[in-house]
């Protein structure tokens, strides 16, 4: 922008709706990893996966889900844990 160009009002405010909005998945992802129970939708928008990739992280181990119902939740300090531990071991194998 040149010293010639003035900011209006309105160029404000364009810019507050996109900072918003680039700071908005970051916030959603601190308040989920707050939490000590997440549902499988939270993990995948958490982790940036697929419903098939969360079923074979189920499957091989690697994150250990409880059945309520339909409904599959995870602990956080599991998702923690498997994010942050470079060895591919399965929670399960672990415990």
């Amino acid at each position: 922008m040149s010293p010639d160009e003035l900011l209006t009002k309105k160029d404000l405010e364009k810019f507050k709706e996109e900072l918003f909005a680039l700071l908005k998945p970051l916030k959603d992802a601190q308040n989920l990893q707050q939490q000590k129970w997440l549902r499988s939708k939270d993990v995948r928008d958490l982790l940036k996966i697929s419903a098939g990739t969360l079923q074979n992280l189920r499957v091989s181990g690697a994150l250990i889900p409880h059945k309520v119902g339909k409904i599959f939740f995870y602990k956080a300090e599991d998702i923690d844990k498997m994010l942050n531990n470079p060895e591919k071991k399965s929670l399960r194998e672990r415990s």
